[in-house]
């Protein structure tokens, strides 16, 4: 009898602990007291409480930290703490952000936040928001917020290091990130966030060609190709249908995509999400595509009966058959059904493990 596995824990976006912190730390600030647990309320209509990690007090100005919690999901701030420290501004001044550290600064437009701004996004700027204007509207006497605002996070210029911040031109540390404050485990929405805002980025730029890679050999082999900015290469990783979809709302002039075999091989099977978690090579398909391009028989069995996808690549590249165009060109029609209307010119090339091409579909618009 199988046990059945216990449900993923679902965490708290970062923006959700930046919004419990300011909360807390401008109660403080007006009471004299920081409330332990901290209550707030998501875009959605939850309460969740959320106790103090670290809470501090000054004549003119309270901080209190949050430890985020990500629950089940692989996030890189988990167990970070996340700190809001709350000044008083004239009246008028009205809800002022700024970056402590950890925090990153937006240098470049295309982004939700303009050039010079903390990179505190939208969602979290507006639940900050309300929670701080619900603690004035709670205390006798005080209707208008005019505040400071400064978001930090521990270790948080560290972190972004591994992330793609830099090369969407924020600089200095993370992003403050969520639009509903709930994490969902393993949903990998910040990577598909970071996706969109690449293609944001690189349109504010006005660049004519980005190219979309599944991971870093195909990336630097793709940009030698073209000798692309930084700027025009978007890590899609196996998201490829999350960039496309994108793609057809927010266009380019040209998008290459850029892959290994088995990634390509798996969008040409019709995967817009190529991870070996949602599926295996089809190897009787390429068997089919062999035989398509004059291979034998006894090919397409050997094909069929390989190991790998890699394997029946280099036996079908053995007897003079060029799979990779084959796989480039399949994976272009599954890319074309997806920006089709859209005006896009698409091409896809397909790399080996040392970088080298050994495949190009031909560029044609959508």
């Amino acid at each position: 009898m199988t046990q059945e596995r216990a449900p993923l824990k679902r965490g708290w976006t970062t923006g959700c602990c930046a919004t419990a912190a300011a909360r807390a730390a401008y109660a403080a600030l007006l009471c004299g007291e920081f409330p332990d647990p901290v209550t707030i309320t998501l875009p959605k209509g939850q309460t969740p409480a959320f106790a103090l990690a670290v809470h501090e007090r000054g004549n003119d100005w309270a901080m209190a930290g949050i430890i985020k919690d990500a629950g089940d999901d692989p996030d890189a701030t988990h167990g970070v703490l996340v700190r809001a420290t709350v000044r008083p501004l004239k009246a008028g001044s009205g809800l002022v952000f700024k970056a402590g550290p950890g925090v990153g600064t937006v240098t470049r437009p295309g982004l939700p936040i303009p050039p010079g701004e903390p990179a505190i996004n939208p969602v979290p700027r507006h639940m900050i928001r309300q929670a701080l204007k619900a603690v004035a509207h709670e205390t006798p006497g005080h209707h208008q917020v005019d505040l400071e605002v400064t978001i930090a996070i521990d270790e948080g210029e560290r972190i972004a290091l591994g992330t793609l911040n830099g090369r969407l031109g924020i600089v200095g540390g993370l992003s403050v990130l969520g639009t509903t404050g709930i994490v969902i485990p393993f949903s990998c929405s910040a990577w598909i966030h970071s996706i969109h805002r690449g293609i944001d980025v690189a349109r504010a730029r006005g660049l004519p060609h980005i190219a979309g890679s599944t991971g870093s050999t195909s990336e630097a082999a793709v940009q030698a190709h073209y000798a692309l900015d930084e700027s025009a290469l978007i890590e899609m990783g196996d998201f490829v249908g999350g960039m496309l979809k994108y793609l057809r709302q927010h266009p380019v002039p040209q998008v290459t995509i850029a892959g290994g075999i088995a990634k390509m091989a798996k969008l040409g099977q019709g995967m817009l999400d190529v991870h070996s978690k949602r599926g295996a090579i089809d190897l009787e398909r390429l068997a089919r595509l062999t035989r398509e391009a004059g291979g034998d028989d006894v090919l397409a069995d050997r094909i069929i009966g390989a190991n790998s996808g890699l394997e029946a690549f280099e036996l079908a590249d053995r007897a003079g058959i060029a799979l990779g165009n084959l796989l480039a060109e399949s994976a272009h029609a599954r890319a074309e059904q997806v920006m089709r209307h859209s005006g896009i010119e698409l091409n896809v090339m397909v790399f080996d493990r040392n970088g080298l091409c050994v495949g190009q579909s031909k560029s044609r618009n959508c």
